[in-house]
Parts: C-alpha cells; sequence; structure tokens
C-alpha cells in the first residue's frame, strides 16, 4: 500500500459496529466490535504505510488523528 490514511469508521452491519478502511477503498480491511478494537487493528497499519490513523465518530465527525509519517516539527500534542 502506498501512502493512504487509515480510517476507523461507523458501520451498519449487524454487531460489527465499527470498520477500518484504506482511504480511497471501498471494501472495510475489518470489522470490529468496538471503536477501541478497531482503533488497535488500524494503528500498525498506519505505521507500517507512515501515514495517518483518523477515528471517525459515530456523527462521522472526525475525533482523532494520529500521524506516522512526516510530521512537522511541531510536537503532536494528542499522543
Amino acid at each position: 500500500m502506498s501512502k493512504k490514511n487509515i480510517y476507523v469508521v461507523p458501520s451498519k452491519e449487524g454487531s460489527l459496529s465499527w470498520a477500518v478502511k484504506v482511504q480511497g477503498v471501498k471494501t472495510p480491511v475489518s470489522k470490529h466490535h468496538t471503536q477501541k478494537a478497531a482503533e488497535a487493528a488500524g494503528r500498525p497499519m498506519a505505521k507500517q504505510n507512515k501515514s495517518e490513523l483518523v477515528t471517525l465518530g459515530r456523527d462521522y465527525k472526525i475525533r482523532s488523528k494520529d500521524s506516522f509519517g512526516n510530521e512537522s516539527k511541531v510536537k503532536d500534542t494528542e499522543h
């Protein structure tokens, strides 16, 4: 994979209510019961891709971003 961001998004498929998706790809990479589990699955992919892990809330607004790529010299205060 190239440097495509990894997204944790709400899913509407049964009990697996959170999905991990790669930017630009329609099909989820994985589905999870909790947002925390989805983030844990997406984090290594974002690290490997040197991209961002973007977590969306149930309202589809960005809850958090964590960058694993070329970061600026300004310290990332979130993580």
